[in-house]
């Protein structure tokens, strides 16, 4: 996809397809008040656990993905979002194929 152009419409689906045995990543917007990722995942590919110092909120596109938040594992299909609190363990598994839109906010 070609660059993302301010005020112009775009399809956040279909900011990059999916690759096999990847991940793959796209920075949407870039701000120091925060920055929103675009993400696909293939099955089974998945981000480790880690911490944050600030909250995010991970919304899901399309698919589906387990989100384990401080041990406690939460299934979301397309459509659906869960807030990553800062400072809590969280990881990111492809449970089927997945795109989500991940909006992290500094403060």
């Amino acid at each position: 996809m070609s660059a993302l152009k301010k005020a112009e419409p775009f399809s956040a689906q279909n900011l990059a397809d999916y690759q096999n045995g990847a991940i793959v990543s796209l920075q949407v917007m870039k701000a120091e008040a925060g920055n929103v990722t675009f993400f696909t995942f293939d099955e089974g590919q998945e981000l480790s656990e880690h911490t944050a110092p600030f909250d995010a909120l991970l919304h899901v596109l399309d698919g589906e993905a387990e989100v384990r938040i401080s041990g406690h594992p939460f299934l979301l299909k397309a459509g659906e979002a869960i807030i990553l609190p800062a400072n809590e363990p969280h990881a990111v598994r492809a449970v089927k194929r997945f795109k989500m839109l991940l909006t992290m906010i500094r403060a």
